[in-house]
């Protein structure tokens, strides 16, 4: 294996006992701190990347994670209210940026800006709506083990048998690397779900589990090329070097930021289907 492989996997490997005893342990006030700290790294990585074509309204970014992801250390009802009143005013505070420089903020600049708070701290508040649903400590878990076994999977087979190149957005990606994705990341969420279903007295269903983790699968992988697409955009190869064999904090979020919001909406629909119907 080569070394930048086997950093990537080390990191991965080295990575996940230690975000997963922060968020089975950790009370909402860790996590909180984890997570704006987590945002903020990656909010800076993006405005980094983004000024090479666009001059981005940082104070609003920053400001807008600060708020959003502040608002996690409310109730889920009062998290969600601040929120809806947080987007209206971020776009107000965005074009009054606009007004106050006589135009010299551009719209691009504005929409650069709103695209990274909608990408990032609105993303990442999903992670507090998962911890307060039922079992949700172990969702969260469930979250990463889709996200990390699909890139793991994905690159390690892509790497050395992907012949078949999937898109040009990320031309390194094939589409070897993405079925094994898919087909690992269900292995190891069926393993998980099993050792929950043991241990921690939940039941979920391996079949819809298995759908379930097909689907997220899917949709993390869209996430990496969202974030491929960004980087080639702006000509950057990674958002930034913090993770050995990764890139930066964004290059690693990525794909879990595009999760968190369908597993919650998935796992969400029982509660909602009584109230519709």
């Amino acid at each position: 294996m080569k070394n930048m492989d086997l950093k990537r996997v080390l990191t991965t490997i080295l990575g996940l006992p230690i975000v997963a005893l922060v968020f089975i342990y950790g009370n909402k006030y860790v996590l909180g701190g984890v997570i704006l700290a987590v945002s903020i790294i990656c909010m800076y990585e993006y405005f980094s990347a983004v000024k090479k074509v666009s001059k981005p309204i940082e104070w609003v970014g920053y400001l807008s994670n600060i708020f959003i992801i502040g608002a996690m250390f409310f109730t889920p009802d009062k998290l969600s209210q601040i929120v809806m009143f947080a987007l209206p005013c971020i776009v107000l505070l965005l074009f009054l940026q606009v007004i106050a420089t006589d135009m010299k903020t551009t719209f691009k600049d504005v929409a650069y800006t709103l695209a990274g708070i909608l990408y990032i701290p609105f993303f990442f508040m999903f992670l507090e709506l998962i911890r307060c649903m039922e079992n949700g400590k172990i969702l969260l878990a469930y979250a990463f083990v889709i996200s990390w076994s699909t890139d793991v999977f994905a690159y390690l087979i892509g790497k050395n048998f992907g012949k078949h190149k999937f898109s040009q957005i990320s031309p390194k990606k094939s589409i070897e690397g993405s079925v094994a994705g898919v087909i690992g990341s269900i292995c190891m969420s069926l393993i998980y779900i099993y050792i929950s279903n043991k241990f921690w007295g939940t039941e979920y269903s391996y079949m819809i589990i298995a759908i379930i983790s097909m689907v997220l699968s899917i949709v993390s992988q869209i996430g990496d090329f969202v974030a491929s697409s960004i980087k080639r955009f702006v000509d950057v190869k990674d958002y930034g070097n913090l993770l050995p064999g990764h890139g930066g904090m964004l290059d690693r979020m990525d794909s879990l930021v595009f999760i968190v919001p369908f597993l919650y909406f998935i796992f969400i629909i029982p509660y909602l289907v009584p109230v519709l119907f």
